[in-house]
């Protein structure tokens, strides 16, 4: 899919693209990834149709240690304000919805870890990207901040028993996913070993290798397409996506 180029920004290098660059890739996006602590974001949309935003340790509001975040914060805004289609991941929707008028804190119910399950809302039925998702997709969790606000302009579209705010879309292009789906075995166990506090608050076998193997396989069926659909989003104009409720896969 010619021209098709999307921002990737990765907050962290404990966050990589991982099976989600290869289903972008195999789609027919060409990537461009920008490490905001090391590099400049870019100051507009000119050269890129799509924007990803990756997970990290740090916190939505942590800007003290982490300057650039008021940079992701703003481009975020931007996208949206110009219907750019956003992908926004963890620490990424957490900074998605804090543009737009929504609240992050310290999660409730405490961290949600592991490898659960989110269930999609009525709302979701329609929507052109997680629509055709099962009702109750497998996703990887391992954060201990919630959204506890979503943004004035958002449609939730998938919750869990620990955290109400799941998935949500700002504007018609903009979505935001709590959990994460980018995810390899070798990225979680890393997770695990460096924040074991964290770790230690899921489910025994939650981290044992066959287990993720297993898991991440599963996880590949369902969200590989929704990486597809996010391509096709992004290669269609703003003035056709009103009408269009499932976006083709080919």
């Amino acid at each position: 899919m010619s021209g098709t180029r999307v921002l990737v920004v990765q907050p962290s290098k404990l966050d990589p693209l991982g099976e989600l660059g290869e289903w972008l890739l195999a789609a027919g996006a060409d990537l461009d990834v920008v490490l905001p602590a090391e590099q400049e974001l870019p100051t507009d949309f000119d050269n890129h149709q799509g924007v990803v935003v990756l997970g990290g340790e740090m916190g939505a509001y942590d800007d003290a240690d982490h300057p650039w975040l008021a940079g992701v914060r703003g481009l975020l805004s931007r996208a949206v304000a110009q219907r750019i289609p956003v992908l926004a991941i963890c620490l990424g929707a957490q900074l998605l919805a804090a543009a737009t008028g929504g609240q992050v804190r310290p999660a409730r119910k405490g961290p949600e870890v592991g490898t659960l399950l989110v269930a999609k809302r009525d709302a979701a039925a329609a929507d052109p990207l997680l629509g055709p998702l099962p009702l109750t997709p497998d996703v990887l969790q391992f954060h201990s901040d919630e959204i506890t606000t979503l943004p004035p302009s958002a449609q939730l579209l998938a919750s869990s028993p620990k955290c109400d705010n799941q998935a949500f879309r700002v504007g018609d292009c903009a979505y935001g996913l709590q959990f994460h789906i980018e995810t390899t075995p070798d990225i979680v166990l890393e997770w695990a070993r460096l924040s074991s506090d964290t770790a230690a608050t899921a489910r025994p076998g939650q981290f044992e290798p066959e287990h993720l193997a297993e898991f991440h396989a599963d996880l590949a069926e369902t969200w590989q397409p929704v990486a597809e659909r996010f391509v096709r989003l992004v290669a269609t104009p703003p003035e056709e996506r009103s009408t269009t409720r499932f976006l083709p896969l080919a």
